[in-house]
């Protein structure tokens, strides 16, 4: 994959030492989110790299150092081409016999599949290719830990009718609405179609996984279904001037590539991604990997636990 950068910035290098403590330390949530008022931006009291940078895996030392500097890492070729086509062969089955199941998501304004999640569950084949070491052995050597898989699914922006995502970090939604203590987690996305400059790549604000974003507003029950298709979800997106702020500080990355390659990205980093009103789909196949030494609590902001195809017990 290829990175397009806003603006340069001085990097920090994460040289802290491992932490080993769970997003609560006595009793007291450390990532507290859904505030009544306003929104903060606050340090992040964790590692991005957990263990050594001499973890044994796929990656080396530098890759590791600049995963912990920036938030994410980039590979080409992951996927063979005999990969992505059992891929979109396998996500056209499964919507077809699917229907109106509430793990397809479709797009409020064509009805075209949005996301379709859980499918390492409802696909052997999905299912291999998540767990070969060229994946699950990253996640497993940046966490330091064995991996359990927190969500999985494929989205999907059709030429000329794919939807934006906002800004937003995983790992805030996933504190609040599904009970993940502490960022020991990552997604990796797997290129599916080219992902290009112009139909809708993901763009990360590089260095922002070191802090944490809240959200204000407390959240309703039974609120998943309608942040899954809102272009803007009116809860777990950070204000804009937040945004802004960590962008004009940090610059933004725009990650582009061929099908087949990947990209992995911390549970915190701050990203979004534009629609697609080009003739060229842009699908991608998303697995997150959860350190089993951090399972799911009751979630932190006060809401009953999501359903499970949107994070895995």
């Amino acid at each position: 994959m290829v990175t397009q950068t806003a603006s340069q910035n001085t990097e920090i290098i994460d040289t802290r030492s491992d932490v080993r403590e769970t997003g609560v330390a006595a009793g007291v949530d450390v990532y507290r989110t859904r505030l009544p008022h306003r929104g903060q931006i606050e340090p992040r009291p964790h590692n991005t790299v957990w263990g050594s940078m001499k973890n044994p895996g796929p990656l080396s030392p530098p890759e590791l150092r600049r995963y912990a500097e920036r938030g994410y890492h980039t590979e080409p070729k992951v996927l063979s081409p005999e990969d992505i086509e059992t891929c979109l062969g396998e996500v056209t089955a499964i919507t077809e016999r699917l229907g109106d199941d509430d793990r397809v998501i479709r797009e409020p304004s064509s009805g075209d599949v949005r996301s379709l999640f859980a499918v390492h569950r409802l696909s052997e084949a999905i299912a291999e290719i998540v767990n070969r070491e060229s994946i699950r052995g990253v996640a497993e050597q940046i966490l330091d830990d064995e991996v359990t898989i927190h969500q999985s699914r494929v989205n999907l922006k059709p030429g000329f009718a794919g939807g934006p995502f906002y800004w937003h970090s995983d790992f805030e939604t996933w504190h609040a609405e599904d009970g993940m203590p502490a960022p020991r987690a990552l997604s990796v996305s797997l290129a599916l179609t080219p992902n290009l400059s112009t139909n809708g790549p993901l763009m990360i604000i590089p260095g922002s996984h070191r802090r944490f974003v809240s959200c204000v507003g407390e959240t309703p029950d039974d609120y998943h279904r309608e942040s899954l298709t809102s272009y803007r979800p009116p809860f777990g997106t950070p204000e804009e001037e937040d945004v802004r702020a960590l962008a004009d500080e940090l610059g933004i990355d725009t990650i582009t590539g061929p099908a087949g390659s990947a990209l992995y990205f911390d549970s915190n980093c701050l990203h979004a991604s534009g629609g697609n009103i080009t003739p060229y789909p842009r699908s991608n196949l998303f697995v997150v990997f959860n350190a089993k030494s951090n399972a799911l609590q009751a979630p932190f902001g006060g809401t009953p636990p999501r359903p499970d195809h949107l994070a895995h017990r």
